[in-house]
């Protein structure tokens, strides 16, 4: 998974989320509540949406956020983790830990550990 989990708030605007996602080079944003906790998901394709329905920048990111997010818990085991996003076709998976984000696991990290394990 990536550490730290780049998140933002519900009230964030579309505009605000991605200056942070091309700030920290990321592809998804965690939105979280005061308690860190999960309230949706916005990702790349999110944006690719909102583009081609022209809304407006401005608006706020629950109007386009993902709220049935796929999750996998810290304890998981990366092969279940793989699973989930196998068969929910998605490419970002939030950690949790007790209903907390803790992590984003997505295929890049996948990936990375792939080409580690698999190296001679």
């Amino acid at each position: 998974m990536s550490r730290p989990v780049e998140t933002i708030a519900p009230d964030a605007t579309l505009r605000e989320a991605a200056a942070t996602m091309l700030e920290h080079g990321v592809g998804a944003v965690v939105v979280v509540d005061d308690s860190n906790r999960l309230e949706g998901l916005l990702t790349t394709t999110s944006f690719v949406r909102a583009f081609e329905e022209a809304v407006s920048s401005d608006r706020a990111v629950t109007e386009r956020m993902e709220t049935e997010v796929v999750t996998v818990e810290r304890s998981d085991p990366l092969r279940e983790a793989a699973a989930a996003m196998l068969d929910h076709r998605v490419h970002h998976v939030p950690v949790v830990e007790e209903a907390e984000v803790v992590g984003m696991l997505s295929t890049q990290d996948l990936t990375a550990y792939l080409a580690r394990f698999l190296e001679p």
